[in-house]
């Protein structure tokens, strides 16, 4: 262990929890530490709905398939540009307005108040599809900092995540929306310099772009976006970009930045940022994965760790410590904003609906951080188990979040033919099929992404039962 790295580390995160000391005593009720009070500019919005988004997935989990299968593996990233784009264009204006209408603070609120279930079944349908695929997907930013800390200070897994639980729990406890904006700002702009430098800085070490083209030709791995065009090749990419893509319409832990802002009209400055920031740091990250294919040329034990150990092997050590910083940013921003979007659930769905209605905003703010630490023991404990790469653990848990909630966000701001029943169909359906489809690719022999079934039949369900169910659900939509 260096001490060099070690200080950096420690040096970087004290500016964190500055940052959030700092702004605790401005969180004065759930409203404050859910979304904000709704005044975000539309830079912080862009850089938290972005920075928030990409965890280890970003450095570690997505440079490792390109590593691995050359550059046609990155059509997942242009599947998400092209959905990111969207999702600024069709959900963030209409969520934004709506969830205001509604007073809204959550997902599941807005769809009781929109769809007028007065039997609190959607809050619980949707409180429990969070709960269970955003343990997993937090479960995977531990894995990421487990193995990180491994890496870099010789620690044992499991002490890894360990710690992790240390820096996040803190970390959203004593901050809340608005803070973690501001610091997803600082962050972005961190993380988006590092992945553009390092790929940039190792190229000459790899024989500049000519390198990498001879290194990716020798492991015979694809230097193009389209091989052939063969019908084959084609599905693939329709797989890769809306196996990805579609996912970005049911994600609360980035709709909720849309629900923040302070002026509906400044979306479109937030969406060029955004966008732009995106295109970016995608770009950058491909790049890792490229440029570790011609560093590594006899490859590597586990390809997740591509950009950990390049910048190992190419930097003194206090360097190391700062640059891999920005993994750590990644990674806990994505963390911090899904802790808070379900100890925000555990509030507002199971607590104030359940259990104490005319709970005041100070209890509903303790109960709030007390959610933020039962939600990271339970992903502690699935991290724990080391069950699978971050990559898989990001896909499983995107998918089911994408399914369950997507279809049900377009047609809840787009269709006024949506009913409650409906629904409750979509979110059960979409849910359950993309959770269990990993397992149906096996017994079928195929490998079609869990997010397509899932989200089409959530799709389709919601527009079926509601017109079945129109007669029934019509004198309730009235009151």
């Amino acid at each position: 262990m260096h001490i060099e790295e070690l200080l950096a580390v420690v040096c970087y995160f004290a500016v964190l929890l500055m940052v959030g000391f700092l702004s605790y005593r401005r969180h004065i009720s759930a409203t404050d530490f859910i979304i904000g009070n709704r005044s975000m500019n539309y830079w912080l919005t862009a850089l938290a709905a972005h920075a928030s988004d990409m965890s280890s997935w970003l450095f570690m989990g997505y440079p490792a398939v390109v590593f691995t299968g050359g550059l046609f593996s990155s059509w997942a990233a242009i599947g998400l540009l092209i959905f990111m784009f969207l999702n600024w264009q069709l959900i963030a204006p209409r969520i934004r307005v709506a969830t205001e209408q509604y007073n809204s603070l959550t997902f599941s609120s807005f769809f009781e108040s929109r769809l007028a279930d007065t039997s609190g079944t959607i809050r619980v349908f949707t409180a429990i599809m969070s709960l269970i695929f955003y343990t997993i997907y937090i479960s995977a930013g531990l894995v990421g900092l487990g193995l990180l800390l491994e890496t870099l200070f010789n620690l044992n897994y499991y002490w890894g995540i360990l710690i992790g639980i240390f820096i996040v729990v803190p970390y959203v406890f004593t901050g809340g929306y608005v803070t973690l904006a501001w610091i997803d700002l600082f962050q972005g702009f961190f993380l988006l310099g590092v992945i553009i430098f390092v790929p940039f800085f190792m190229l000459s070490k790899v024989g500049g772009f000519a390198g990498i083209s001879h290194a990716v030709t020798a492991k015979k791995l694809a230097m193009t976006l389209f091989p052939d065009f063969s019908a084959k090749t084609i599905l693939q990419i329709i797989g890769a970009t809306a196996g990805w893509g579609l996912g970005y319409f049911g994600q609360p832990h980035i709709i909720t930045k849309f629900m923040g802002i302070r002026n509906v009209h400044e979306i479109s400055k937030s969406k060029m940022i955004g966008m732009t920031w995106m295109l970016l740091s995608l770009s950058a990250a491909t790049f890792v994965g490229l440029v570790g294919i011609a560093f590594f040329t006899k490859g590597l034990k586990d390809p997740e760790l591509v950009f950990i150990d390049m910048v190992k092997t190419s930097f003194s050590p206090f360097f190391i410590g700062f640059i891999l910083c920005s993994v750590l940013a990644a990674t806990i921003n994505a963390m911090s904003s899904q802790v808070l979007v379900l100890s925000s659930s555990i509030t507002e769905d199971f607590y104030k609906r359940i259990f104490r209605k005319t709970a005041s905003s100070r209890e509903l703010l303790l109960v709030a951080r007390a959610g933020v630490v039962l939600v990271s023991m339970i992903a502690f404990i699935i991290a724990y188990a080391k069950v699978s790469t971050i990559y898989s653990l990001v896909l499983y848990a995107w998918s089911g979040l994408g399914s369950a909630f997507g279809p049900l966000l377009l047609l809840s701001l787009y269709w006024k033919g949506i009913n409650k029943y409906g629904a409750w169909a979509g979110i059960l359906s979409g849910g359950i099929i993309a959770g269990i489809w990993p397992y149906m690719n096996e017994v079928l022999g195929i490998n079609l992404p869990a997010l397509i079934p899932g989200f089409v039949a959530s799709f389709a369900l919601i527009m079926l039962i509601s017109r079945l169910t129109e007669a029934k659900a019509k004198p309730l939509l009235e009151e």
